[in-house]
């Protein structure tokens, strides 16, 4: 195996025998085989939107297809091998049908799209088409980008899929991007401009996801989120996905169980959509990293709708259930059913016999400032900086990890000025959310817009500052940017950043292993990326500014 798409690549290198995040060489091999053939299939799929045949079935499979493959997110070796297959059947029937409808495709020569074989040499081809075989670091380095840039605008895309949004737009892009990174022969400017136009898709994505979310649910609002628990049996929620979110407490509903949140769906207890809801207590615990502590005490069963899965423990593994683009051999998987919904039964009848949490923690912490709120306190804030009472904004959004060096956000918050806000989205906010920090004239020093995705609202806030205060650059206003990243969400959220044109972005704890030293060059030059040094030296830099 070689990985190197998430921040805890071996050595800032590359995992080559196991990945540190637990997935081992075969699994990682076989989703290799997988984006290799997705990306064989969006050629034929691309002549077939090309003569308007229906492409529904293929959108999806392959923007699920690319999901799997995110870190942290499936683990089941025997699901890629069904997936891989399914690719194959699903190839074979859109050339086809391409044929049959006059479509040309003498010019789609690529080995992805016509390599044929058996589940006997999935591997032994796997181990053949990984990143590692790309000759030209530069290449390999862009082509990575952008893959890892797909897989992350592949999760938003499906999170507003189903909800009911898509654009066809946002399809083909991904699919001609996927068949543009076959061609290793492509010069740097063409990557480079490639991964642009992935930040501009990247930002309809978000766009679309955060209509989805806000038009079924209502826009977040300022919210105390409870963190102690109730005596209750209770079902824990982790993840993205608020249509699973929306479906689990309409089926809870006086059940006698309760629900809560844990990491990256902590931001559903800020949708009014979901409090009306008097079964759903709060938040249970910390990010993602700290799973095997935190089913452990939490008791009751769990169900993982996302990213990021640790390898659960065999003593509460049996509490453990997948769903949408997740899996791990062994876990209980909930699956579709025929009218789009599903069936959430079993984890209740489970959670009935299972004792309450156990409290790990009491009190209470303030999220729910996604655009719209803070654009409605827009004067306000507007005053305190123009007062001087607000000096500066710091976005802080991303992810967390299980990295000592991550301390470095902790430390850094608690150290920043008492007139400095941060602006925070992703479950990088488990660093600091929980610090009193207090407040600037009733505004909170840490603003919590919600999850990964919505660092689309962190944009929307800054380019709406700029209107306010008459910029011609948004990089003319009193926010430094000193993102935590760890997956490839994150690669799709820094594209959209800098296709919007924001500037000297700060990247921790390392800078990603699959950039090349030229082209961490090119966006150094370009778009003043930088890492990260120390707390009082960063600070000291990001006050000059």
């Amino acid at each position: 195996m070689f990985c190197h798409q998430c921040q805890e690549a071996a050595k800032n290198t590359g995992c080559t025998k196991i990945g540190i995040c637990g997935k081992s060489s075969d699994v990682s091999n076989l989703q290799d085989l997988l984006i290799y053939l997705l990306r064989g299939l969006s050629a034929y799929n691309k002549e077939a939107r090309a003569l308007k045949l229906d492409t529904n079935e293929v959108d999806q499979f392959i923007t699920e297809g690319l999901f799997t493959t995110i870190t942290n997110a499936n683990f089941d070796k025997f699901g890629f091998i069904k997936r891989i297959n399914k690719t194959l059947e699903l190839r074979n029937k859109v050339k086809e049908e391409v044929v049959k409808a006059g479509g040309n495709i003498t010019g789609i020569t690529h080995d992805a799209a016509h390599w044929i074989g058996t589940e006997e040499t999935f591997e032994e081809k796997a181990r053949m088409v990984g990143f590692d075989h790309i000759e030209n670091e530069d290449v390999r380095s862009l082509i990575s980008l952008a893959i890892f840039g797909l897989k992350g605008l592949a999760a938003y895309t499906e999170h507003a899929f189903n909800l009911g949004y898509e654009e066809d737009e946002i399809y083909s892009f991904m699919q001609e991007a996927l068949v543009a990174t076959l061609d290793t022969s492509k010069s740097a400017e063409e990557l480079v401009a490639l991964n642009m136009k992935l930040g501009e898709i990247g930002v309809k994505a978000m766009a679309l996801l955060d209509k989805a979310n806000t038009t079924s649910y209502g826009h977040p609002e300022i919210t105390k989120v409870n963190i102690g628990v109730r005596s209750n049996p209770a079902i824990l929620i982790s993840g993205h996905d608020l249509k699973d979110m929306e479906e689990l407490l309409k089926q809870t509903e006086g059940s006698g169980v309760d629900v809560y949140t844990h990491s990256e769906m902590l931001p559903a207890n800020y949708y009014p959509a979901f409090k009306k809801y008097d079964h759903f207590v709060g938040n249970y615990g910390n990010a993602w990293w700290k799973q095997d502590q935190e089913f452990e005490s939490f008791n009751g069963p769990i169900l993982m709708t996302t990213n990021c899965l640790v390898p659960p423990k065999d003593s509460y593994k049996d509490r453990v259930y997948v769903t949408g683009a997740v899996g791990f051999t062994g876990l209980k998987e909930i699956p579709l059913r025929a009218d789009g919904t599903k069936d959430f039964s079993e984890i209740i009848q489970q959670a009935k016999k299972c004792q309450a949490p156990i409290e790990i923690e009491k009190g209470e912490i303030i999220g729910g400032f996604a655009h719209n709120t803070v654009l409605s306190l827009a004067d306000k804030v507007v005053d305190a900086v123009k007062s001087g009472a607000i000096k500066q904004f710091f976005v802080m959004a991303g992810c967390d990890g299980r990295m000592k060096s991550r301390d470095y956000y902790t430390e850094f918050a608690q150290a920043l000025p008492k007139d400095t806000v941060i602006l925070t989205a992703g479950c990088a906010k488990y660093k600091y959310n929980k610090l009193s920090l207090g407040d600037i004239g009733g505004i909170p020093r840490v603003l919590d817009a919600g999850q990964c995705n919505d660092s689309y609202s962190l944009a929307v806030i800054a380019l709406k500052l700029k209107e306010v205060f008459q910029l011609n650059d948004i990089n003319d206003l009193p926010i430094s940017y000193n993102i935590a990243w760890y997956e490839q969400k994150a690669v799709i959220v820094l594209l959209a950043l800098l296709y919007l044109g924001v500037k000297n972005i700060h990247l921790g704890p390392t800078l990603p292993a699959f950039l090349s030293p030229n082209v961490a060059k090119v966006l150094v030059e370009n778009f003043g990326i930088g890492g990260i040094t120390n707390v009082e030296d960063d600070i000291n830099m990001f006050m000059a500014q």
